[in-house]
C-alpha cells in the first residue's frame, strides 16, 4: 500500500527531487573524496615534509581522519534541525559548508611559505567538510525516500548513494587528466590547486538545482501534527533524545551495515593509491586511472543493487556484498601485485561491484529503520558514527599496517573482519522493505507535560 505522503509526488516530481539529490551528493563527495586523493598523492610532501615517504602519508591520512571525526557531530546538529525545520534547508547549508571550505584548500599556503600554519589551517578546513558531509549523508537520502513509495524506495533512494562514485570519478578524473598534462613539478607547484577551486563553480551549479525541489511530504506531515500536539500542551523531546530513548537498535544495526561497506571503500580507493605508488612504485597515473574505472561501474551499478532490494529485500543484498567482499579481500591485493594495469583496474572495479551491494540498498535500509519525526537524527547518527569506526580509520590503519609488516596480508585480514561484522549485522536485521514511512511517522510517542 503507497503511503498518502508518497502519493502527491508524481514520477515527474520524484525524478526532479532524485536529480536534486544526486547532484548535491556528487558534488560534496567530490570535494571530500578530492582531500583524500590529495592526501595520497601531494599533502604528504606540501604539508608534512618526511624523510619516510609512508610517514608523511600517515600524517595527510591523520588530517584526512579528522574530517570523519567530525561528521558525527555534523551528523547530529543537522539531523536535529532537519528533523525540525526540514531536509531541504539543511541540504542548502551543508552544500555551501562544504564547497567554501573545498575552495578554500585551493588557497592555502604550503609549509615551505608559512611552516606550521600550513597543517593547522588544512586540519581546519577538514573539519569544515567533515561537518557538512555529516549533514548531508542523511538530508539527501531522507528527501528522496520520503518522496517515493514503497515498492521502488530501494531504487529510487539508491541515487544519492551514487553521488559517492560520481563525486570519486569526478575529484579522480580531474586529477588524473592534470597528472597526464602536468609534468610532477607543475603538478606540485600548481596544479593540485586547479581541483579544489573548481569547487567553486560546481557549488553554483548545486545551489542552483536544489534550491527548486520541493520539501519532504512526510516530514511536512510529521511536522503539522507536530505542531498541533505542542498546541494543545504536548511536550515534544529533542530528535536525539527520542533516537537514544526508542531508535538504539536502529542506529546499532546502522552502524555495522555500514562498517564494512566503509572500511571495504577507503581501502579499495585511498588506501589503492599510497599501495600503488608508495609500495609497488608504479606510476599514479595507473592507480588514478584503475579508480577511475571502477568508480564508473560503480555509478551505473549502485541504482541496479537498490532496484534488487525492492524485489528479494535489503539484508538479502546487503549479504551479498559483505560475503563476497570477505572473499576478495584476499585476491584483491594478490591481484594488484601482478603490477600490470589491467589487472588492477579489475581488481579495484570487481572490489567496488561488491561494496555497492553493500552500498545500494544502504540509504532505504537504513531510513526504514526510524521515525520520520527522528529520522534525519537517527540516520545521521548511526551512519556517521560508522564513518569514524570505518572510514576514518581504514587508510591509516592500512598504511600502519603495511609499515609494520611490509605485507597486505594483514590488510587483506582487517578488511575481512570489517566485512563479516557487516555480515553478521545484516543476519541478524529486521527486513524493512515494503515498510510505510507515513506509517512510522504516526507512531511516535509525544511526551504529555503534567499539570
Amino acid at each position: 500500500m503507497v503511503s498518502p505522503a508518497a502519493s502527491r509526488t508524481s514520477p515527474s516530481g520524484i525524478r526532479r527531487i532524485v536529480a536534486a539529490s544526486l547532484v548535491g551528493t556528487t558534488i560534496e563527495w567530490y570535494d571530500f573524496f578530492l582531500y583524500g586523493s590529495a592526501a595520497a598523492l601531494v599533502f604528504n610532501t606540501l604539508f608534512f615534509p618526511a624523510s619516510d615517504p609512508l610517514v608523511g602519508t600517515l600524517l595527510a591520512f591523520l588530517t584526512y581522519a579528522v574530517g570523519f571525526a567530525a561528521r558525527p557531530i555534523g551528523g547530529v546538529v543537522f539531523g536535529h534541525f532537519g528533523d525540525r525545520i526540514g531536509r531541504k534547508r539543511l541540504l542548502v547549508v551543508s552544500l555551501l559548508m562544504m564547497g567554501g571550505a573545498t575552495f578554500a584548500i585551493g588557497l592555502l599556503p604550503t609549509h615551505a611559505a608559512v611552516g606550521g600554519a600550513a597543517p593547522v589551517l588544512l586540519t581546519v578546513l577538514r573539519l569544515v567538510q567533515g561537518f557538512a558531509l555529516g549533514g548531508e549523508w542523511g538530508g539527501a537520502v531522507l528527501l528522496v525516500a520520503e518522496h517515493g513509495d514503497e515498492r521502488h524506495r530501494g531504487f529510487w533512494a539508491s541515487w544519492p548513494q551514487a553521488g559517492a562514485p560520481g563525486g570519486n570519478l569526478l575529484a579522480t578524473g580531474v586529477l588524473a587528466l592534470l597528472a597526464a598534462v602536468q609534468s610532477d613539478e607543475a603538478f606540485l607547484a600548481w596544479g593540485w590547486r586547479v581541483p579544489f577551486l573548481l569547487s567553486g563553480v560546481l557549488v553554483v551549479v548545486g545551489l542552483w538545482i536544489r534550491v527548486s525541489v520541493s520539501e519532504s511530504p512526510a516530514f511536512l506531515e510529521a511536522r503539522a501534527r507536530a505542531e498541533a500536539e505542542e498546541a494543545a500542551g504536548v511536550r515534544q523531546r529533542p530528535p536525539v533524545v527520542e533516537v537514544l530513548r526508542s531508535g538504539r537498535r536502529g542506529v546499532l544495526t546502522a552502524i555495522g551495515v555500514r562498517l564494512g561497506e566503509n572500511v571495504s571503500y577507503y581501502v579499495l580507493t585511498a588506501f589503492l593509491l599510497v599501495y600503488v605508488t608508495v609500495h609497488l612504485h608504479l606510476p599514479k597515473g595507473d592507480a588514478l586511472n584503475a579508480v577511475l574505472i571502477g568508480s564508473a561501474v560503480h555509478f551505473v551499478t549502485i541504482p541496479l543493487w537498490g532496484a534488487l532490494s525492492d524485489r528479494i529485500g535489503r539484508r538479502a543484498v546487503t549479504l551479498v556484498g559483505s560475503v563476497g567482499m570477505a572473499g576478495w579481500a584476499f585476491a584483491f591485493f594478490a591481484l594488484l601485485d601482478s603490477r600490470s594495469f589491467p589487472v588492477i583496474a579489475t581488481a579495484v572495479t570487481a572490489g567496488l561491484l561488491l561494496h555497492g551491494a553493500m552500498y545500494g540498498p544502504q540509504a532505504a535500509f537504513i531510513s526504514e529503520m526510524f521515525d520520520t519525526r527522528v529520522r534525519y537524527s537517527g540516520a545521521s547518527m548511526g551512519s556517521q558514527v560508522a564513518s569514524i569506526i570505518g572510514g576514518a580509520l581504514a587508510p591509516i590503519i592500512a598504511v600502519e599496517l603495511l609499515k609494520e609488516y611490509g605485507s597486505s596480508v594483514p590488510v587483506s585480514l582487517y578488511l575481512c573482519a570489517a566485512a563479516l561484522i557487516t555480515t553478521v549485522t545484516a543476519f541478524v536485521a529486521r527486513e524493512t522493505r515494503g515498510r510505510s514511512l507515513d506509517r512510522a511517522a504516526r507512531t511516535a510517542a509525544p511526551v504529555p507535560v503534567k499539570g
